[in-house]
């Protein structure tokens, strides 16, 4: 792996006795979008915010381009564009003289028609005052923000959080804008479609551990299959009865199987009946992360 953007080491947050993130190791490497997926209460804001140096770990360490989060954190925050979770903007100031002021206190130099086309693609009127945006126009405030001095590094925290479909592809697709110019993104959500549409590899962050770190295809792939079999013969409900198979469905002689183990037996069974049609499914990366989290699984996040 190369040179790793974003690393920690045996990262822990604890406030009091409730856990942030335990033992957390993670790499992101340059050039890649790197989702942190995972659900209220996780521990990514947590995480996002020990890189940033809002918060200071309990124990372990995290560094960015190689510098140290807590010795290091102003070098750091001039090469990194943030978009939080939970934006706080300044009611009375304009947002045009909000942004100036962000760009001036990163010392980043903002190409101007970058810039205005940010604000067009997202449709964002800079010359109100802050309170009278909409909290999808104020999240565009804070996307303006993170992208318009061209960070080597984004870190977004919930990017599409409050806007409408078409916004949501706006930014998608300013994200597949940065990594094909070769710059970094670390993209947190829990919204699972947008992360299989725009991340290279997927981090999923279970009660503050890291449960999987994977090439989103290959994660997707080899969870557990999907088969759609199409007999001639009508076998008994019980003919799929092995360890690591569900049956989904059937529809007389056509079978949906979900298959996490005895695949093999599976296939050897089927032949049994014969074999009329065979279908590989896709399987989704909500499928997984459902695999990993199980139904009814959600508290506020930390």
């Amino acid at each position: 792996m190369d040179q790793a953007i974003i690393k920690s080491d045996r990262l822990s947050v604890y406030y009091g006795r409730q856990r942030g993130v335990h033992n957390l190791d993670m790499q992101v490497v340059p050039g890649e979008v790197y989702g942190f997926l995972g659900p209220n209460g996780a521990g990514k804001t947590t995480t996002i915010r020990v890189l940033m140096d809002i918060i200071r770990p309990t124990a372990g360490r995290a560094s960015v381009f190689g510098l140290d989060c807590q010795k290091d954190g102003v070098r750091i925050r001039h090469r990194v564009g943030y978009l939080p979770g939970e934006l706080n903007l300044y009611a009375h100031m304009r947002a045009d003289q909000y942004l100036k002021m962000v760009a001036a206190v990163r010392g980043n130099s903002v190409e101007t028609t970058y810039y205005d086309n940010l604000c067009s693609q997202l449709d964002l009127d800079t010359r109100r005052q802050m309170q009278t945006y909409s909290h999808g126009n104020k999240q565009k405030v804070g996307l303006v923000a993170a992208f318009m001095g061209k960070p080597d590094l984004l870190i977004l925290d919930e990017p599409t959080s409050g806007l409408d479909p078409l916004a949501q592809q706006t930014v998608l697709e300013l994200v597949r804008q940065a990594r094909s110019e070769g710059r970094t993104v670390f993209f947190s959500s829990h919204n699972l479609s947008e992360v299989q549409a725009v991340c290279d590899r997927v981090g999923i962050i279970r009660d503050g551990q890291l449960v999987a770190a994977e090439q989103v295809e290959n994660l997707t792939r080899k969870q557990f299959h999907r088969l759609r079999l199409t007999l001639e013969q009508n076998p008994p409900n019980e003919a799929f009865d092995l360890p690591g198979v569900s049956l989904i469905s059937r529809e007389d002689k056509t079978f949906t199987l979900e298959i996490t183990d005895n695949l093999n037996e599976t296939l050897a069974r089927s032949v049994n009946y014969q074999v009329l049609d065979l279908e590989t499914q896709p399987v989704t990366l909500e499928e997984v992360f459902m695999a990993y989290y199980g139904e009814g699984r959600r508290n506020e996040d930390v």
